[in-house]
């Protein structure tokens, strides 16, 4: 495995003393993509915000780029390169496409900025407009757009998906695995589609009532789909849950 870029060990987190996520490992090394699998309230979320210093850890340790996370503020932890893309994409309504992609770079780079607009060619057409009048993908686009923009060392992106048709998906997760590829950027991807998150990722876990049940290669855990399943829904409440969230 390459050197981490981000790392946890034993990472227990909650909310007023009550644990959320037990004993959670991750490991993230450059241009790798894993994904954080599982159903609504598994700790998913948690898990990023503990990731990125949002959250005290009640137990464990997290390092990202070599230095321990408790240590800074998160957004020291941010201008260091470790950006999280938050479930409701963080960005600023009355401010336009523009503004947004401007704000975000750290120096003046028209390179970088084609590279993104080449990666999200919709935004292009959509300078000026401000970001409320956006569409919940085109909203995604610009939120990632404008991470990558800030020259990230590890990307977090939580619920990407989220509210968007499945075409759209399948458009921008490759766009990102290709950025982290070539950029060397660790991504740890937050995601309910899970053959499209695992068709792009290097490895996931998978998160079921705040603890990891299973783990490995995103080929091995497409190799084997009923225990993938099983390990997503539970073995007791596999035949009532929804397999749609596995549909490509």
């Amino acid at each position: 495995m390459p050197d981490s870029l981000l790392s946890a060990s034993g990472l227990t987190a909650g909310y007023n003393g009550v644990p959320a996520i037990r004993d959670l490992d991750l490991e993230v090394g450059p241009g790798e993509v894993v994904s954080i699998l599982g159903p609504n309230g598994a700790g998913k979320s948690t898990t990023l915000s503990a990731l990125v210093g949002l959250l005290p850890l009640m137990g464990g340790t997290v390092t990202a780029l070599g230095e321990p996370v408790g240590s800074k503020k998160p957004h020291l932890l941010a201008r260091k390169g470790v950006i999280l893309v938050p479930d409701d994409r963080g960005l600023f309504h009355g401010l336009s496409v523009r503004d947004h992609l401007r704000l975000s770079r750290r120096k003046p780079d028209a390179e970088r900025e084609k590279l993104i607009l080449k990666s999200f060619p919709a935004l292009a057409a959509l300078d000026a407009r401000k970001a409320g009048l956006l569409s919940g993908g085109e909203q995604q686009m610009l939120a990632i757009g404008s991470a990558l923009l800030g020259e990230p060392k590890v990307l977090l992106v939580d619920e990407m998906s989220l509210g968007l048709a499945p075409k759209i998906v399948q458009e921008m997760l490759p766009a990102i695995r290709s950025l982290a590829q070539a950029e060397g950027v660790g991504v740890v991807l937050v995601e309910q589609h899970v053959e499209l998150a695992l068709g792009v990722s290097d490895r996931a876990l998978v998160l079921n009532h705040g603890r990891v049940v299973l783990s490995g290669s995103a080929a091995d855990l497409l190799k084997d789909r009923s225990t993938l399943e099983a390990a997503y829904f539970g073995a007791d409440e596999f035949a009532e849950d929804d397999p749609e969230v596995f549909a490509s």
